[in-house]
């Protein structure tokens, strides 16, 4: 019969065992490879609109891809499409080794991303501004969504880089809230958001794409695009709604 000792490092071990395939779930960042270059992926996406995409995932039965309704683009024909750059941050009153950590984040960044900054509901500071935008068109990011607040609106409109965004403040970071990680899975909203995802926004907002089906999901988008393309010819030229249902229409 195994002693108490035994039983207790037993327990132990399993509980370990279960707590590592929790994280592997819950951390995994995918690295697969997308067999166009990705480039060429978001520049595709770019010429759909995401209720199509959104529409694509439904019928993949992922209905929680969608980020908050309340994040919106700064200009109404701004759109976006990259690989998602994640960002965290968190109300904080520390200041000290905010402004080394932001700048290793920004040199860590890659061309073809978006930065995703998970503010954890933070309602008073500015997570974006001028300076930033800057920054981030010279390391070829192709736009920002920030679950939170932004400043400097005239700089960033005047550089046409593409922002998501809930509120506006003058209200700078430092001092009221502080980056914690960056390139690790986050969550806004519902999403759950992992570093190479595909963010694709527009008018309509903005979903995530996970990486491992993104090439998928664009081929049936695109093939989606082109049948709306003759429902509207349909319905232009006068056919009966039982005629383009017949047609392989819908509504």
């Amino acid at each position: 019969m195994p002693s108490l000792q035994d039983m207790r490092t037993r327990a132990k071990e399993a509980g370990l065992m279960k707590l590592d395939r929790l994280i592997a779930t819950r951390q995994h960042i995918p690295t697969n490879e997308i067999p166009i270059p990705i480039k060429e992926l978001c520049e595709r996406y770019e010429k759909l609109y995401t209720g199509c995409i959104n529409d694509v995932m439904r019928e993949l039965c992922l209905l929680n891809q969608n980020l908050p309704s309340s994040i919106m683009p700064l200009r109404d024909e701004m759109v976006v499409c990259g690989e998602a750059f994640t960002v965290k941050s968190a109300p904080n009153v520390m200041i000290e080794g905010e402004m080394t950590f932001r700048a290793q984040m920004l040199d860590d960044m890659k061309p073809e991303g978006v930065v995703v900054w998970d503010t954890s509901e933070d309602t008073e500071a500015s997570l974006w501004g001028g300076v930033m935008t800057a920054t981030a068109l010279s390391k070829g990011i192709r736009g920002a969504v920030i679950a939170g607040g932004i400043r400097d609106t005239k700089q960033i409109l005047e550089q046409d880089f593409p922002v998501f965004y809930k509120y506006r403040t003058s209200n700078g970071s430092l001092g009221r809230c502080m980056i914690t990680h960056y390139q690790v899975p986050i969550k806004v909203g519902k999403v759950t958001v992992r570093p190479g995802d595909i963010i694709f926004g527009d008018i309509d907002g903005v979903v995530c794409v996970p990486r491992e089906i993104a090439y998928d999901v664009l081929l049936r988008a695109e093939g989606i695009e082109r049948n709306e393309i003759d429902i509207f010819s349909w319905v232009r030229q006068g056919d009966t709604i039982s005629e383009i249902i017949d047609k392989g229409g819908y509504f």
